[in-house]
C-alpha cells in the first residue's frame, strides 16, 4: 500500500523527526523535515521567522513547502506541528503520500519537550499551552490522517505500527 511518500504529522514532541529518520533509513527513502527544509530555504530558524515575520507568514511558507514536497516521490516527510492545520496542506501532502498522525498525550509531550526553548508556540506557560493546543489540534490531526498511530511508547513501536499499516 506504499504510495510514493510517507507523511508524518502530529503535535510537537510526537516523534515525527526521530521516527521519520529511522523509517527513511529502514525503507531506503529520503527523509525531509518540513521545518528544516523551510529553515534552509529561508536562511533562518522557525523561531526567528515567527519573531521577524509572524506565524501567518510562516504558515504561508509551510503551504508552499507542502505543495512542493507533496508532489515529490520517495520521501518520508515529517510535518511541522501545525502543518495539517491548513486543509490545503493535508491535501497537497496526501496527493502522493499516506499521512500518519503520530498521537501523543500531553504528559508525553511535556516530558519530551522539557527544557526545549526552540518552540515559538510554547514560549510561556508550557503545560497550559500544550494542553490547550493539543485539545484544539487533536480533531484536525485525526481528520487529516489516513492512519492514527500511538507514538507514546518508543520509536521502534511507532515504526512497527506504521509498517503494519502499510502492509
Amino acid at each position: 500500500m506504499i504510495k510514493n511518500n510517507i507523511v508524518l504529522s502530529g503535535f510537537m514532541g510526537s516523534g515525527k523527526t526521530t521516527t521519520g529518520l529511522a523509517l527513511a533509513k529502514l525503507l531506503k527513502m529520503e527523509f525531509v523535515d518540513l521545518d528544516i527544509w523551510i529553515e534552509k530555504n529561508q536562511g533562518k530558524s522557525v523561531k526567528d521567522i515567527f519573531a521577524d515575520s509572524g506565524e501567518e507568514y510562516f504558515r504561508t511558507l509551510e503551504t508552499k513547502a507542502a505543495k512542493l514536497l507533496g508532489a515529490a516521490s520517495g520521501k518520508v516527510i515529517a510535518c511541522g506541528g501545525g502543518t495539517v492545520l491548513r486543509q490545503e496542506n493535508s491535501v497537497a501532502l496526501k496527493q502522493n503520500g499516506i499521512l500518519f498522525y503520530l498521537w501523543v498525550d500531553a504528559e508525553t509531550v511535556k516530558n519530551r519537550l522539557k527544557g526545549d526553548t526552540t518552540r515559538p508556540l510554547l514560549a510561556k506557560d508550557t503545560e497550559k499551552s500544550i494542553i490547550s493546543l493539543l485539545e484544539k489540534r487533536e480533531p484536525i490531526y485525526r481528520a487529516a490522517a489516513d492512519f492514527v498511530i500511538d507514538a507514546t511508547v518508543n520509536t521502534q513501536n511507532t515504526i512497527n505500527q506504521i509498517l503494519n499499516a502499510l502492509e
